[in-house]
């Protein structure tokens, strides 16, 4: 029993002196719970002094279909948007803060404000009814209808997280997001070019269907036309910051 303990010893302090010979000032690392759903990031962090860091990261995620749906119906309050159909793609650089507790460099416990930039890009169906004027006194059937809206949303935010980062090996670092969250604005326009011109019906369904459609917390302003649609948007920008694996590379 001795020996085993004299053994893990020399093991711990052989894995701590090397760690403090080897250890860099850079990371650069990838959280992979984001590359999972097509989210890939990339952060470089540099040390500044032993309890503080300065890091920049950039995420990008392909246009696809939506992820966490059942999340999203919650804040897109219109059975007439398909979120089957709905697809969406972002792009971010956040410029980060961190202040480490513990007694090694990029290690420990940490407090990290940051700065986010992001760009959302959307492409939003939207299903409409409407039945068009008789034509030469014979009635013509209710037609159901869609407008497709491209588009994009910006966003700048103000946040904070917490969490603990680790080196594990002579050069792995593990860096374990725990929670956190962002507040800022948000600014968009989303547009619908028709290939055919719009009769005063279809227009009169799909204003009252762009009317009804809340987007919680931002404000749609819709404008419908027979050429087609155009949407501002405006509101306020949250987000929260879960829970986040990122492994890196120290050097």
């Amino acid at each position: 029993m001795k020996r085993i303990l004299f053994f893990l010893l020399v093991l711990v302090s052989i894995n701590g002196s090397t760690q403090s010979l080897i250890g860099g000032k850079n990371i650069i690392k990838t959280n992979l719970s984001s590359n999972i759903i097509n989210n890939y990031n990339l952060t470089y962090e540099r040390s500044l002094n032993r309890f503080m860091s300065v890091s920049v990261s950039y995420r990008s995620m392909p246009k696809s279909n939506l992820p966490f749906k059942s999340t999203i119906s919650s804040y897109i309050k219109n059975s007439d948007i398909n979120l089957d159909d709905f697809k969406i793609g972002n792009t971010a650089t956040t410029i980060e803060t961190r202040f480490y507790l513990g007694l090694q460099k990029m290690s420990g416990f940490y407090i990290a404000p940051y700065y986010r930039m992001s760009n959302f890009d959307l492409s939003v169906p939207v299903n409409y009814k409407f039945t068009p004027a008789p034509i030469k006194g014979f009635a013509v059937p209710e037609q159901n209808a869609k407008a497709q809206l491209d588009g994009s949303i910006k966003s700048n935010a103000l946040g904070a997280y917490f969490g603990v980062q680790y080196q594990i090996f002579t050069k792995v670092v593990l860096d374990l997001w725990i929670a956190g969250g962002s507040y800022g604005t948000a600014t968009g326009v989303l547009k619908f070019n028709s290939a055919v011109t719009l009769v005063p019906e279809a227009q009169s369904a799909l204003q009252s269907v762009l009317d009804k459609t809340k987007i919680d917390p931002i404000k749609l302003k819709s404008t419908v036309n027979a050429n087609g649609v155009n949407a501002d948007m405006t509101g306020p920008w949250a987000g929260f910051r879960g829970l986040g694996l990122t492994v890196g590379i120290r050097f």
